[in-house]
Protein backbone atom coordinates (compact mmCIF):
# COMPACT_ATOMS: atom_id res chain seq x y z
CA UNK A 1 0.00 0.00 0.00
CA UNK A 2 1.36 3.43 -0.88
CA UNK A 3 2.28 5.79 1.97
CA UNK A 4 -0.28 8.34 0.78
CA UNK A 5 -3.15 5.89 0.91
CA UNK A 6 -2.01 4.57 4.27
CA UNK A 7 -1.81 8.08 5.77
CA UNK A 8 -5.35 8.87 4.71
CA UNK A 9 -6.72 5.60 6.11
CA UNK A 10 -4.96 6.15 9.43
CA UNK A 11 -6.42 9.63 9.83
CA UNK A 12 -9.93 8.54 8.92
CA UNK A 13 -9.76 5.79 11.53
CA UNK A 14 -8.53 8.27 14.14
CA UNK A 15 -11.11 10.93 13.58
CA UNK A 16 -14.08 8.68 12.95
CA UNK A 17 -16.81 8.83 10.34
CA UNK A 18 -18.91 11.72 9.19
CA UNK A 19 -22.62 11.97 8.61
CA UNK A 20 -22.08 14.56 5.88
CA UNK A 21 -21.84 13.59 2.23
CA UNK A 22 -18.15 12.87 1.68
CA UNK A 23 -18.26 14.78 -1.60
CA UNK A 24 -19.29 17.99 0.15
CA UNK A 25 -17.21 20.47 2.15
CA UNK A 26 -19.95 21.67 4.50
CA UNK A 27 -17.99 23.78 6.99
CA UNK A 28 -14.67 25.37 7.73
CA UNK A 29 -12.08 22.54 7.80
CA UNK A 30 -14.45 20.14 6.06
CA UNK A 31 -16.92 17.43 7.13
CA UNK A 32 -15.20 16.66 10.44
CA UNK A 33 -13.78 20.09 11.22
CA UNK A 34 -10.30 18.53 11.12
CA UNK A 35 -9.01 19.48 7.66
CA UNK A 36 -9.31 15.88 6.47
CA UNK A 37 -10.96 15.34 3.09
CA UNK A 38 -12.69 12.05 2.39
CA UNK A 39 -11.74 12.19 -1.28
CA UNK A 40 -10.87 9.76 -4.04
CA UNK A 41 -9.15 12.45 -6.12
CA UNK A 42 -7.53 15.83 -5.43
CA UNK A 43 -5.60 18.08 -7.82
CA UNK A 44 -1.82 18.11 -7.51
CA UNK A 45 -0.79 20.63 -10.18
CA UNK A 46 -2.18 24.06 -11.06
CA UNK A 47 -1.25 27.70 -11.64
CA UNK A 48 -3.08 30.96 -12.29
CA UNK A 49 -4.20 29.51 -15.62
CA UNK A 50 -3.37 25.79 -15.67
CA UNK A 51 -6.14 23.47 -14.45
CA UNK A 52 -8.37 26.41 -13.52
CA UNK A 53 -11.90 25.39 -14.42
CA UNK A 54 -13.22 28.87 -13.65
CA UNK A 55 -12.58 31.97 -11.60
CA UNK A 56 -14.94 34.78 -10.65
CA UNK A 57 -14.19 38.19 -9.10
CA UNK A 58 -15.41 38.64 -5.54
CA UNK A 59 -17.10 41.84 -4.31
CA UNK A 60 -14.69 42.28 -1.41
CA UNK A 61 -11.64 41.05 0.43
CA UNK A 62 -11.98 38.45 3.17
CA UNK A 63 -10.44 35.54 5.03
CA UNK A 64 -13.47 33.22 5.10
CA UNK A 65 -13.14 29.82 3.42
CA UNK A 66 -15.81 28.68 0.92
CA UNK A 67 -18.14 25.81 1.75
CA UNK A 68 -19.65 23.44 -0.81
CA UNK A 69 -22.88 21.46 -0.91
CA UNK A 70 -23.76 19.62 -4.13
CA UNK A 71 -23.79 22.30 -6.85
CA UNK A 72 -23.59 25.26 -4.43
CA UNK A 73 -20.35 27.06 -3.49
CA UNK A 74 -20.94 29.61 -0.75
CA UNK A 75 -18.60 32.34 0.44
CA UNK A 76 -19.11 35.46 2.59
CA UNK A 77 -17.78 38.86 1.51
CA UNK A 78 -17.92 42.37 2.90
CA UNK A 79 -17.87 45.57 0.86
CA UNK A 80 -18.15 49.29 1.50
CA UNK A 81 -15.68 49.00 4.40
CA UNK A 82 -17.88 46.49 6.19
CA UNK A 83 -21.09 48.49 5.86
CA UNK A 84 -22.44 45.81 3.52
CA UNK A 85 -21.97 42.14 4.45
CA UNK A 86 -23.14 39.30 2.30
CA UNK A 87 -23.28 35.63 1.46
CA UNK A 88 -22.71 34.76 -2.20
CA UNK A 89 -23.71 31.48 -3.84
CA UNK A 90 -22.00 30.28 -7.04
CA UNK A 91 -22.60 27.23 -9.22
CA UNK A 92 -19.84 24.67 -8.78
CA UNK A 93 -19.57 23.89 -12.50
CA UNK A 94 -19.19 27.34 -14.05
CA UNK A 95 -18.95 29.91 -11.25
CA UNK A 96 -22.26 31.54 -12.17
CA UNK A 97 -23.70 33.65 -9.35
CA UNK A 98 -26.93 31.89 -8.34
CA UNK A 99 -27.93 34.29 -5.58
CA UNK A 100 -26.65 36.72 -3.00
CA UNK A 101 -27.97 37.93 0.32
CA UNK A 102 -26.57 41.16 1.72
CA UNK A 103 -27.22 43.00 4.97
CA UNK A 104 -26.29 46.52 5.94
CA UNK A 105 -24.52 47.45 9.15
CA UNK A 106 -24.06 51.18 9.65
CA UNK A 107 -22.29 51.18 13.03
CA UNK A 108 -18.54 51.10 13.51
CA UNK A 109 -17.08 47.71 14.37
CA UNK A 110 -13.42 47.35 15.26
CA UNK A 111 -11.17 45.02 13.28
CA UNK A 112 -7.67 44.93 11.80
CA UNK A 113 -6.57 45.54 8.23
CA UNK A 114 -5.39 41.93 7.96
CA UNK A 115 -8.78 40.63 9.07
CA UNK A 116 -11.52 42.09 6.84
CA UNK A 117 -15.16 41.81 7.90
CA UNK A 118 -16.94 38.52 7.11
CA UNK A 119 -13.96 36.34 8.05
CA UNK A 120 -16.22 33.70 9.60
CA UNK A 121 -16.85 30.76 7.26
CA UNK A 122 -20.44 29.47 6.76
CA UNK A 123 -21.80 26.03 7.63
CA UNK A 124 -24.33 24.09 5.52
CA UNK A 125 -26.33 20.89 6.08
CA UNK A 126 -28.22 20.45 2.80
CA UNK A 127 -31.32 22.34 3.96
CA UNK A 128 -29.88 25.56 5.29
CA UNK A 129 -26.69 27.56 5.36
CA UNK A 130 -25.67 29.48 8.50
CA UNK A 131 -23.44 32.54 8.38
CA UNK A 132 -22.23 34.85 11.13
CA UNK A 133 -21.56 38.47 10.21
CA UNK A 134 -20.22 39.58 13.61
CA UNK A 135 -22.14 42.55 14.99
CA UNK A 136 -24.45 42.41 11.94
CA UNK A 137 -25.94 39.15 13.24
CA UNK A 138 -26.36 35.42 12.70
CA UNK A 139 -28.36 34.36 9.61
CA UNK A 140 -29.91 31.19 8.21
CA UNK A 141 -30.87 30.84 4.53
CA UNK A 142 -32.14 27.93 2.50
CA UNK A 143 -30.01 26.82 -0.46
CA UNK A 144 -32.01 29.05 -2.82
CA UNK A 145 -31.17 32.12 -0.74
CA UNK A 146 -34.46 32.55 1.13
CA UNK A 147 -34.04 33.98 4.62
CA UNK A 148 -35.21 31.46 7.24
CA UNK A 149 -34.30 33.33 10.41
CA UNK A 150 -31.87 35.88 11.83
CA UNK A 151 -30.50 36.72 15.26
CA UNK A 152 -29.02 39.89 16.71
CA UNK A 153 -26.38 38.62 19.16
CA UNK A 154 -25.13 42.04 20.18
CA UNK A 155 -22.06 44.07 19.26
CA UNK A 156 -18.64 42.45 19.04
CA UNK A 157 -15.71 44.78 19.41
CA UNK A 158 -12.07 43.75 19.36
CA UNK A 159 -9.10 45.51 17.84
CA UNK A 160 -8.43 42.45 15.66
CA UNK A 161 -12.05 41.63 14.77
CA UNK A 162 -13.63 38.17 14.84
CA UNK A 163 -13.32 34.95 12.80
CA UNK A 164 -14.73 31.89 14.59
CA UNK A 165 -17.12 29.90 12.39
CA UNK A 166 -20.48 28.31 13.27
CA UNK A 167 -20.59 24.53 13.79
CA UNK A 168 -23.65 22.41 12.95
CA UNK A 169 -24.35 19.48 15.26
CA UNK A 170 -27.57 17.47 15.29
CA UNK A 171 -30.34 20.11 15.66
CA UNK A 172 -27.95 22.83 16.81
CA UNK A 173 -25.90 25.72 15.52
CA UNK A 174 -23.02 26.24 17.95
CA UNK A 175 -21.04 29.48 17.82
CA UNK A 176 -18.08 30.71 19.83
CA UNK A 177 -18.61 34.46 19.75
CA UNK A 178 -16.20 37.24 20.49
CA UNK A 179 -13.48 38.05 21.16
CA UNK A 180 -13.73 41.29 23.12
CA UNK A 181 -16.08 42.70 25.71
CA UNK A 182 -18.94 40.47 24.52
CA UNK A 183 -17.87 36.82 24.22
CA UNK A 184 -19.74 33.58 24.99
CA UNK A 185 -20.65 30.15 23.56
CA UNK A 186 -24.16 29.91 22.16
CA UNK A 187 -26.23 27.01 20.81
CA UNK A 188 -29.43 27.76 18.91
CA UNK A 189 -31.98 25.52 17.22
CA UNK A 190 -30.93 25.40 13.57
CA UNK A 191 -34.57 25.37 12.40
CA UNK A 192 -35.75 28.39 14.38
CA UNK A 193 -32.70 30.26 15.67
CA UNK A 194 -34.03 30.10 19.22
CA UNK A 195 -31.60 29.66 22.13
CA UNK A 196 -31.03 26.12 23.39
CA UNK A 197 -28.12 26.80 25.74
CA UNK A 198 -25.55 29.48 26.47
CA UNK A 199 -22.23 29.15 28.26
CA UNK A 200 -20.43 32.20 29.63
CA UNK A 201 -16.73 31.57 30.24
CA UNK A 202 -15.01 34.44 32.04
CA UNK A 203 -11.72 33.65 30.30
CA UNK A 204 -13.24 34.63 26.95
CA UNK A 205 -14.03 38.25 27.72
CA UNK A 206 -11.64 41.19 27.52
CA UNK A 207 -11.66 44.27 29.70
CA UNK A 208 -10.85 46.59 26.79
CA UNK A 209 -11.34 46.50 23.04
CA UNK A 210 -7.59 46.79 22.58
CA UNK A 211 -6.59 43.97 24.93
CA UNK A 212 -4.18 41.38 23.55
CA UNK A 213 -6.61 38.74 24.74
CA UNK A 214 -9.09 36.55 22.92
CA UNK A 215 -9.98 33.41 21.00
CA UNK A 216 -10.65 33.21 17.27
CA UNK A 217 -10.77 29.41 17.44
CA UNK A 218 -13.62 27.36 15.98
CA UNK A 219 -14.68 24.47 18.26
CA UNK A 220 -14.39 20.87 17.07
CA UNK A 221 -16.94 18.14 17.89
CA UNK A 222 -16.19 14.41 17.87
CA UNK A 223 -18.99 11.86 17.94
CA UNK A 224 -16.82 8.81 18.50
CA UNK A 225 -17.71 6.71 21.52
CA UNK A 226 -20.89 6.79 23.53
CA UNK A 227 -21.19 10.54 23.99
CA UNK A 228 -20.18 13.44 21.74
CA UNK A 229 -17.71 15.97 23.07
CA UNK A 230 -16.79 19.47 21.90
CA UNK A 231 -13.22 20.71 22.31
CA UNK A 232 -12.81 24.46 22.62
CA UNK A 233 -9.75 26.64 23.21
CA UNK A 234 -10.13 30.03 24.88
CA UNK A 235 -7.58 32.29 26.57
CA UNK A 236 -5.62 30.26 29.18
CA UNK A 237 -7.73 27.06 28.90
CA UNK A 238 -8.78 24.06 26.86
CA UNK A 239 -12.35 22.92 27.52
CA UNK A 240 -14.21 19.67 26.83
CA UNK A 241 -17.96 20.40 26.68
CA UNK A 242 -21.13 18.38 26.17
CA UNK A 243 -22.40 19.92 22.90
CA UNK A 244 -26.02 18.89 23.54
CA UNK A 245 -26.37 20.68 26.88
CA UNK A 246 -23.42 23.07 27.09
CA UNK A 247 -22.11 21.45 30.28
CA UNK A 248 -18.37 21.49 30.99
CA UNK A 249 -16.90 18.01 31.31
CA UNK A 250 -13.32 19.01 32.04
CA UNK A 251 -10.87 21.86 31.62
CA UNK A 252 -7.11 22.11 31.35
CA UNK A 253 -4.92 25.15 31.97
CA UNK A 254 -1.65 26.18 30.36
CA UNK A 255 -2.63 28.21 27.30
CA UNK A 256 -1.78 31.88 26.83
CA UNK A 257 -4.11 34.83 26.29
CA UNK A 258 -4.29 34.51 22.48
CA UNK A 259 -5.67 31.47 20.65
CA UNK A 260 -6.35 31.16 16.91
CA UNK A 261 -6.08 27.50 15.94
CA UNK A 262 -8.75 24.86 16.48
CA UNK A 263 -7.95 21.90 18.78
CA UNK A 264 -6.71 18.67 17.21
CA UNK A 265 -7.50 15.26 18.63
CA UNK A 266 -6.90 11.52 18.50
CA UNK A 267 -8.82 8.84 20.44
CA UNK A 268 -6.37 9.32 23.33
CA UNK A 269 -5.21 12.96 23.19
CA UNK A 270 -6.27 16.54 22.56
CA UNK A 271 -3.69 19.04 21.33
CA UNK A 272 -4.20 22.78 21.79
CA UNK A 273 -1.95 25.51 20.40
CA UNK A 274 -1.67 29.22 21.13
CA UNK A 275 -0.81 32.09 18.86
CA UNK A 276 1.67 34.90 19.34
CA UNK A 277 4.54 32.68 20.57
CA UNK A 278 2.41 31.03 23.25
CA UNK A 279 2.65 27.39 24.33
CA UNK A 280 1.15 24.22 22.91
CA UNK A 281 -0.06 21.39 25.11
CA UNK A 282 -1.12 17.77 24.88
CA UNK A 283 -3.86 16.48 27.16
CA UNK A 284 -5.05 12.94 27.80
CA UNK A 285 -8.75 12.73 27.12
CA UNK A 286 -11.19 12.06 29.94
CA UNK A 287 -11.46 13.06 33.57
CA UNK A 288 -13.64 15.59 35.32
CA UNK A 289 -13.17 19.13 36.56
CA UNK A 290 -9.70 20.66 36.34
CA UNK A 291 -7.43 18.00 34.80
CA UNK A 292 -4.32 20.18 34.46
CA UNK A 293 -2.29 18.16 36.94
CA UNK A 294 -3.77 14.74 36.23
CA UNK A 295 -4.15 14.66 32.44
CA UNK A 296 -1.82 17.23 30.90
CA UNK A 297 0.88 15.09 29.31
CA UNK A 298 3.16 17.81 27.95
CA UNK A 299 3.43 21.56 27.47
CA UNK A 300 5.98 23.50 25.44
CA UNK A 301 7.67 26.09 27.60
CA UNK A 302 9.96 27.69 25.01
CA UNK A 303 8.53 30.42 22.73
CA UNK A 304 6.72 29.03 19.70
CA UNK A 305 6.14 30.66 16.32
CA UNK A 306 3.00 32.66 15.79
CA UNK A 307 0.22 30.26 14.77
CA UNK A 308 -3.01 31.24 13.03
CA UNK A 309 -3.87 28.31 10.75
CA UNK A 310 -4.60 24.88 12.19
CA UNK A 311 -2.69 21.67 11.50
CA UNK A 312 -3.79 18.10 10.81
CA UNK A 313 -3.19 14.76 12.49
CA UNK A 314 -1.57 11.99 10.46
CA UNK A 315 -0.91 8.86 12.50
CA UNK A 316 1.29 9.76 15.49
CA UNK A 317 2.19 13.24 14.26
CA UNK A 318 0.82 16.72 13.65
CA UNK A 319 1.75 18.76 10.59
CA UNK A 320 1.26 22.52 10.74
CA UNK A 321 2.37 25.57 8.77
CA UNK A 322 3.11 28.36 11.24
CA UNK A 323 2.47 32.02 10.46
CA UNK A 324 6.10 32.87 9.50
CA UNK A 325 6.01 30.13 6.85
CA UNK A 326 7.82 27.47 8.93
CA UNK A 327 6.40 23.97 8.53
CA UNK A 328 6.58 21.73 11.61
CA UNK A 329 6.16 18.03 12.24
CA UNK A 330 5.28 17.36 15.91
CA UNK A 331 5.13 14.05 17.72
CA UNK A 332 1.74 13.85 19.44
CA UNK A 333 2.68 11.80 22.51
CA UNK A 334 5.62 14.05 23.51
CA UNK A 335 5.13 17.42 21.80
CA UNK A 336 8.64 17.06 20.36
CA UNK A 337 9.29 18.86 17.08
CA UNK A 338 10.64 16.18 14.73
CA UNK A 339 11.66 18.67 12.06
CA UNK A 340 11.01 22.25 10.98
CA UNK A 341 11.56 23.77 7.55
CA UNK A 342 10.65 26.95 5.73
CA UNK A 343 8.32 26.43 2.78
CA UNK A 344 7.58 29.13 0.22
CA UNK A 345 8.55 32.78 0.54
CA UNK A 346 5.55 34.16 2.42
CA UNK A 347 3.85 33.62 5.75
CA UNK A 348 0.55 31.80 6.17
CA UNK A 349 -2.74 32.08 8.03
CA UNK A 350 -4.31 29.14 6.20
CA UNK A 351 -5.10 25.75 7.71
CA UNK A 352 -3.70 22.49 6.37
CA UNK A 353 -5.84 20.14 4.27
CA UNK A 354 -5.11 16.40 4.06
CA UNK A 355 -6.43 14.77 0.89
CA UNK A 356 -5.48 11.50 -0.82
CA UNK A 357 -2.51 11.09 1.51
CA UNK A 358 -1.09 14.52 0.68
CA UNK A 359 -0.82 17.69 2.75
CA UNK A 360 -1.87 20.96 1.12
CA UNK A 361 -0.37 24.08 2.70
CA UNK A 362 -1.45 27.49 1.38
CA UNK A 363 0.44 30.73 2.03
CA UNK A 364 -0.35 34.44 1.65
CA UNK A 365 1.16 34.59 -1.85
CA UNK A 366 -1.46 32.14 -3.02
CA UNK A 367 1.16 29.40 -3.24
CA UNK A 368 0.03 25.89 -2.33
CA UNK A 369 2.83 23.57 -1.27
CA UNK A 370 1.90 19.91 -1.66
CA UNK A 371 3.75 17.74 0.87
CA UNK A 372 4.04 14.04 1.62
CA UNK A 373 3.43 13.33 5.32
CA UNK A 374 6.77 12.04 6.58
CA UNK A 375 7.92 12.29 10.21
CA UNK A 376 11.57 11.92 9.16
CA UNK A 377 11.92 14.82 6.73
CA UNK A 378 10.11 17.42 4.65
CA UNK A 379 9.15 15.99 1.26
CA UNK A 380 7.70 18.58 -1.12
CA UNK A 381 5.81 17.04 -4.02
CA UNK A 382 4.70 20.20 -5.83
CA UNK A 383 4.46 23.99 -5.50
CA UNK A 384 1.52 25.68 -7.21
CA UNK A 385 1.24 29.46 -7.47
CA UNK A 386 -1.84 31.61 -7.97
CA UNK A 387 0.03 34.82 -7.14
CA UNK A 388 -2.78 36.55 -5.22
CA UNK A 389 -3.09 37.42 -1.53
CA UNK A 390 -5.09 34.92 0.49
CA UNK A 391 -5.57 34.15 4.17
CA UNK A 392 -8.37 31.62 3.60
CA UNK A 393 -8.03 27.84 3.46
CA UNK A 394 -8.67 25.37 0.66
CA UNK A 395 -12.00 23.58 0.27
CA UNK A 396 -12.19 20.26 -1.60
CA UNK A 397 -15.33 18.78 -3.19
CA UNK A 398 -15.76 16.19 -5.93
CA UNK A 399 -12.10 16.37 -6.88
CA UNK A 400 -12.06 20.15 -7.15
CA UNK A 401 -10.32 22.67 -4.93
CA UNK A 402 -12.02 26.00 -4.25
CA UNK A 403 -9.52 28.72 -3.40
CA UNK A 404 -10.58 32.15 -2.26
CA UNK A 405 -8.13 35.05 -2.67
CA UNK A 406 -8.63 38.73 -1.91
CA UNK A 407 -9.65 39.24 -5.54
CA UNK A 408 -11.19 36.05 -6.91
CA UNK A 409 -12.77 32.68 -6.22
CA UNK A 410 -11.01 29.87 -8.12
CA UNK A 411 -12.23 26.41 -9.01
CA UNK A 412 -9.26 24.11 -9.63
CA UNK A 413 -9.74 20.80 -11.37
CA UNK A 414 -7.07 18.45 -12.67
CA UNK A 415 -7.90 15.68 -15.18
CA UNK A 416 -7.85 12.25 -13.56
Amino acid sequence: MRLGMLATLVVLVLVGGSGANAENWPAWRGPLGTGVAEAEHAPVTWSKTENVRWKVPLPGEGNATPVVWNDRVLVPCASEKGKRRGLYCYHRDDGKLLWKQEVEYAKDEATHGTNPYCSSSPAVDGQRVIVWHGSAGLYAYDLDGKLLWQRDLGEFQHVWGNASSPVLFENLVILSTGPGLNAFILAVDKSTGQDVWRLDLPEMRSEKVGDFHGSWSTPVITTEGADPVMFLTVPTKLYAIDPRQGKIRWECGGLSRLVYTSPLYTPEMVIAMCGYHGPALGVKRGGQGDVTESHRVWITEKPNPQRVGSGVVVGDHIYILNEPGIFWCIEIKTGQVKWEKRVGKKGSWSSIVLACGRLYALNMDGDTIVIEPNPQELKILKENSIGEMTRASLALSNGRFYLRTYQNLYCIEEPK
